[in-house]
């Protein structure tokens, strides 16, 4: 299944405090929870943005939990491979 990351430009999002991202992530799970076969592994908070990495039949199902959450999706991007300090080592282990 495809892997993909989200962009969402989020103004203020590095200053969320703990129960405004436990919100957020409840509101997420429940998206979640009518979309069969999209999984949400992972997100990355910087000041105005959150990079989220997602598991997706394809692109729209990324849109439609964007749609339902109400969380932009600025950019949705596949990844395609995934490299780590482990490739440079001997034998290439892209993963």
């Amino acid at each position: 299944m495809p892997k993909y990351i989200i962009e969402r430009e989020m103004p203020g999002a590095g200053s969320l405090g703990p129960e405004q991202i436990r919100g957020a992530a409840q509101h997420s799970n429940e998206a979640l929870s009518k979309l069969p076969g999209v999984q949400w592994l992972e997100s990355y908070v910087t000041d105005n943005k959150v990079f989220c990495v997602y598991i997706a039949p394809d692109e729209e199902s990324i849109r439609e939990h964007a749609r339902i959450t109400g969380f932009p999706a600025n950019a949705i991007r596949e990844i395609k491979t995934m490299i780590d300090p482990t490739a440079g080592e001997g034998a290439a282990s892209a993963h």
